[in-house]
């Protein structure tokens, strides 16, 4: 396989959407690195770094992680990957205008001079949206966190009852992703996704629009088709 010097691409779509199993069967079948916020904030919270202490502090007060504790967290992450030919995923990643106008800036550095940037728009509704989160079960293993789904039209779903296929640790369903929750966030989420647009608009990036409302081997074909990966 075969790819550009290096390219970034953005996942702008609701909890639900399909981000996590899209880019999970890209890693598989590509090779390619999937970046989530949340993720790293477990990560860094788990190795008790500088970045997690500072993390778990704003979630033990019950404060927003702050804009500048994210770029810092994933600007340190982006510099460790420079030296891997493989495309990296952001999932999770800008959620701001801020986060975006650090992201852009970085992108214009000359380190990063080389990165080719795809911003993704992954279309649904919402009411599809509530029914495939009603559905959804987590690796509880922060090392892991595979996504799965007992929706009737899932693809990922668990071999064996409750346990992930990767690590066979235990399935759980997160707390947020009852009904009430799911539309307070969606809310929350559409506000933020418009904002995103609107900038990547005025900075004369690309949009691309990704119809997930099909099979995941479709939506998975429409990905590569707009990113232009190559094979050999």
């Amino acid at each position: 396989m075969s790819q550009l010097h290096k390219d970034i691409v953005i996942f702008l779509g609701p909890p639900g959407s399909g981000k996590g199993s899209l880019s999970q069967l890209c890693v598989r079948r590509l090779g390619w690195m999937q970046f989530s916020t949340g993720n790293l904030c477990r990560e860094h919270i788990a190795n008790a770094t500088d970045i997690g202490k500072q993390i778990d502090f704003a979630i033990k007060c019950g404060k927003l992680i702050s804009d500048s504790l994210i770029i810092e967290m994933v600007e340190e992450w982006l510099r460790l990957q420079l030296m891997q030919p493989r495309a990296i995923i952001l999932d999770g990643f800008p959620r701001t205008t801020v986060q975006a106008t650090a992201l852009h800036k970085l992108l214009k550095s000359d380190d990063f001079k080389d990165v080719n940037l795809h911003v993704v728009k992954m279309s649904v509704p919402d009411e599809r949206i509530i029914k495939r989160l009603s559905a959804r079960l987590i690796c509880r293993n922060n090392k892991c966190q595979a996504v799965y789904s007992l929706h009737p039209e899932a693809s990922l779903k668990p071999r064996q009852e409750m346990v992930c296929n990767e690590c066979e640790d235990i399935l759980v369903r997160r707390p947020d992703d009852e009904e009430n929750a799911i539309k307070e966030r969606l809310l929350i989420y559409h506000k933020h996704e418009l904002d995103l647009i609107n900038f990547y608009t005025s900075v004369d990036q690309p949009i691309t629009l990704l119809n997930v409302e099909r099979s995941l081997e479709d939506v998975y074909a429409q990905l590569i088709n707009c990113v232009g990966v190559e094979f050999s």
